[in-house]
């Protein structure tokens, strides 16, 4: 079956904790069913993981990685467009053709998945930039001889205040990012629409809904967090069930929770 995507933003239905649970479900069976994929597309993350630590480590910088740290998740929808395309695939009964599935991004670059892609960049960009501005206020006088070995510079007055205000930027952008994305990615590789409405029914949706799919971003961001602390390991999993369950989300949002085959 050819991708022949829809036109016009589909009419989305009400989301609640038992189809989020269900999306979990659906999320698990496509992973049983395709572990190989998981392997490679969050691989690229953990080595990325692995580098950012690295980088830290020869620079005596340790302060990038708790930036680094918060920053992390915000580009993790790219490997998310991947488990999409294997989801769809495996809904709609078609095979997983591993060069097809590798090259979706590129195949949908004459559509609009690169604009929405090129946002998430920027938006991740100037959280780096921010939040080095927010450590040079803080601590950008601090003595910074052990800050490569101690975290004493982070226990400090100045230093818990550079890591609240850290947080909550970075919160802040991570809940703007995950409105503007939770939807828009899978729609825009379901639907022909372009990325600026797909941003706006996405955000729209969530305000609506904001208890459920909030709810449903913390989940994101604990799991995240929590796989990336045993040396970014625990990714092999949490990406591929959290891609592959955001697929799932938007086809029973737009298509009802009969869609696909039962749960295994």
């Amino acid at each position: 079956m050819p991708d022949t995507p829809k036109p016009g933003v589909p009419d989305l239905g009400a989301v609640d904790g038992p189809l989020l649970i269900e999306a979990l479900r659906r999320a698990a069976r496509d992973l049983r069913r395709a572990p190989g994929f998981a392997v490679i597309f969050a691989g690229v993350y953990v080595l990325g993981g692995w580098f950012m630590a690295w980088i830290t480590y020869v620079t005596g910088q340790s302060y990038w990685l708790v930036f680094a740290a918060v920053g992390f998740p915000m580009i993790g929808p790219f490997a998310a467009v991947g488990f999409y395309d294997i989801s769809r695939r495996i809904e709609q009964g078609r095979p997983l053709d591993w060069m097809q599935i590798f090259s979706v991004v590129l195949r949908q670059s004459k559509r609009q998945l690169p604009s929405i892609s090129a946002i998430i960049i920027v938006m991740f960009l100037f959280w780096f930039f921010l939040a080095h501005m927010i450590f040079a206020l803080f601590l950008g006088l601090s003595t910074m001889t052990n800050v490569s070995s101690s975290l004493d510079v982070y226990l400090s007055a100045n230093g818990l205040a550079m890591l609240a205000v850290g947080t909550l930027v970075g919160a802040g952008f991570s809940t703007l990012l995950y409105m503007i994305t939770v939807l828009s990615l899978p729609m825009l590789l379901d639907r022909e629409i372009d990325f600026v409405t797909a941003m706006i029914t996405s955000f729209q949706y969530v305000a609506r809904h904001p208890v459920t799919m909030l709810a449903w971003a913390i989940f994101i961001a604990a799991l995240t967090l929590v796989s990336m602390l045993p040396g970014f390991l625990g990714l092999f999993i949490s990406l591929p069930l959290l891609g592959h369950a955001t697929w799932h989300l938007y086809d029973m949002l737009a298509y009802g929770p009969q869609r696909g085959r039962p749960s295994a």
